[in-house]
């Protein structure tokens, strides 16, 4: 239900509230849009400090990274409700000032807020909010064509933490960028989630040297210069949270994958920043199944899939790791529109190879340029540009019944699956980048509604 709009908020603010509303609203009906962003514009065109005073006298969390934002931002929110009651959150993802106004529009006045913010946007909100905690969690490439150099945004978010009224930083002490920028706040809280992708990060952020990592693979890194991984307070260790003092918790997790298990352990000590035990925010968080879609399981093109977001080669490693021992067909899918990033040629850094010996199709509006980095990485496929198609080839060339012959959905499947592989529960793993993954949702679910 709508929030009231709080009548102790000045004539103009209660304005600006009422047009992200309607605005909202309208977008919605026209099906123009989610309704998350054409408010927050109109609310900001009415009053341009709409966000600061949205936020004035709430507790504040701020989630920013390249991967795993969303993510974090919702196993946060959740860990947050039990204590602190119903949590203002930005839950699709628009995570620039149009989708926090548009958030918080809605929400019970005064209610605490985690919104998650574009990379690009955090040092501004830093300084304009009176933000409670900041959540850094990595920092690559991404949307070449369109985002800074990673070091540029690093160097950017630690002049707006130093000297910062900012109350606590929870930082992935795994990433040199991300340490190097949270260690100009007052009192970091380091945690050790890991970051299996390293590549943007080998050139030091303060001395322009080469960082080393350990080749032991504990996350270790240094540079010649005296910068190194700092001292840990949270260590992700496998399934177990091990806090500096030796007390442990165990990570259950309904949501696949390492990176997913990094999240949770970075979504948990910022819940711990806010007041809110280790062991209650672990127990909301293991109840979370799914995100924004994200992991979903649902019926394509007369079969399911289970339908996976990676938006650049960090994303993508880590989803390969989560397929690669299975043996079900695989459909990757590529767009290079203007929320995906028009530059494509980051799939040469994305390591396709651990797809050898499967199913595999190649789709999407790119799905040529995809099709020759396949080539390259000796993975035998098969091209098919629309997404629900390439899916049901996928699920006809690995031995699946045709559409139509009366079976249905899922059934026959084991009754359940564990996170990491859902076994016969799914025929078809499904990851594109973002309006790849978009597109598919949203035909999926118009056939749910049909």
């Amino acid at each position: 239900m709508r929030a009231e709009l709080d009548r102790s908020l000045p004539a103009r603010v209660r304005a600006a509230v009422a047009a992200t509303r309607a605005v909202n609203a309208l977008s919605r009906r026209l099906g123009t849009g989610s309704g998350t962003v054409a408010g927050g514009h109109a609310g900001l065109a009415v009053d341009p400090k709409l966000l600061e005073h949205l936020t004035a006298g709430r507790r504040v969390a701020l989630v920013s990274g390249t991967n795993g934002k969303t993510t974090t931002t919702r196993l946060l929110a959740v860990a947050l409700e039990g204590a602190l009651g119903p949590v203002a959150t930005n839950a699709t993802g628009s995570n620039m000032p149009t989708g926090h106004v548009t958030a918080l529009a809605v929400s019970l006045p005064g209610a605490p807020a985690v919104l998650e913010v574009d990379e690009g946007y955090l040092p501004g909100l830093v300084r304009t909010l009176a933000a409670e905690v900041v959540v850094l969690l990595n920092l690559s490439r991404d949307q070449l064509d369109r985002t800074n150099e990673v070091r540029m945004v690093s160097n950017r978010w630690r002049t707006a933490l130093s000297g910062s009224p900012v109350t606590a930083v929870v930082a992935n002490a795994d990433d040199p960028l991300v340490v190097w920028a949270a260690s100009a706040a007052a009192k970091p809280t380091w945690v050790a989630a890991g970051l299996s992708w390293r590549k943007d990060a080998v050139g030091c952020p303060a001395c322009a040297g080469r960082v080393e990592f350990a080749s032991a693979g504990d996350g270790g890194w240094s540079c010649a210069c005296g910068f190194a991984r700092p001292r840990l307070d949270v260590v992700l260790d496998g399934d177990e949270i091990v806090l500096a003092d030796g007390r442990r918790y165990r990570l259950a997790l309904a949501l696949p994958g390492r990176f997913n298990r990094a999240n949770a352990v970075m979504a948990a000590a910022a819940s711990s920043a806010m007041g809110v035990g280790w062991e209650e925010a672990l127990r909301r968080i293991a109840e979370v199944d799914e995100v924004a879609g994200r992991f979903s399981i649902v019926e394509v093109g007369g079969c399911t899939a289970r339908v996976m977001l990676a938006k650049n080669p960090a994303g993508w490693r880590e989803l390969l790791d989560l397929v690669s021992p299975g043996g079900r067909p695989v459909v990757v899918g590529i767009n290079a529109r203007v929320a995906d990033g028009k530059d494509p040629s980051w799939l040469w850094d994305v390591p396709f190879e651990r797809l050898r010996g499967r199913c595999v199709i190649a789709t999407g509006e790119r799905c040529r340029d995809l099709s020759v980095r396949l080539r390259y990485a000796e993975v035998a496929h098969r091209t098919v540009r629309d997404e629900v198609a390439a899916v049901r080839a996928a699920w006809m060339a690995h031995g699946g019944a045709a559409p139509g012959d009366g079976r249905a959905s899922g059934e026959g499947a084991g009754d359940g699956a564990d996170a990491e592989d859902p076994g016969g529960a799914v025929d078809v793993d499904f990851i594109g980048n973002y309006t790849a993954f978009t597109d598919v949702m949203a035909r999926a679910a118009a056939r749910t509604h049909a």
